[in-house]
């Protein structure tokens, strides 16, 4: 039987990316991502339910690409892909701190873990409003 997952997955989110920057888990009810995190979460559902969208087990990239008025970034590089890739990756691991705030958006997840990105970029253009665009895919194994 033929194998007809997607295998890449891209969409679009307004504003700004979540980032990553404390030891407090930006899933935490209240935290001050919350906003941000939330809006990934929608966009991926979202893009997810309208594709057929499974996590992904294997080898994966993920590309992002942050759209900002030129001198006006907010945040480097890493803690934003760092708030990205955490919000994209299932959530299980966290479910300590409580994640029922995040009610349905807490199964969100285009990814198992982290530690399946091969590849990882960042890219920004210039824009008059913040927002970004997120890829992820599989990762052809290697022969």
């Amino acid at each position: 039987m033929q194998d007809t997952r997607a295998l890449a997955l891209t969409f679009e989110v307004s504003g700004l990316p979540p980032v990553k920057t404390e030891a407090l888990s930006i899933f935490a009810a209240g935290h001050r991502q919350a906003t941000r995190v939330r809006a990934l979460l929608l966009a991926a559902c979202s893009a997810a339910q309208r594709t057929g969208w499974t996590p992904l087990d294997g080898p994966v990239e993920v590309e992002v690409t942050l759209r900002c008025p030129p001198g006006h970034r907010v945040s480097d590089a890493s803690t934003l892909l760092g708030g990205v890739c955490a919000v994209l990756q299932n959530k299980k691991r966290v479910a300590t701190i409580g994640l029922t705030h995040l009610g349905v958006l807490a199964d969100v997840a285009l990814y198992t873990d982290d530690r399946q990105i091969r590849r990882l970029s960042y890219l920004e253009e210039p824009a008059e409003e913040f927002s970004y665009q997120v890829r992820v895919a599989a990762v052809p194994a290697m022969v």
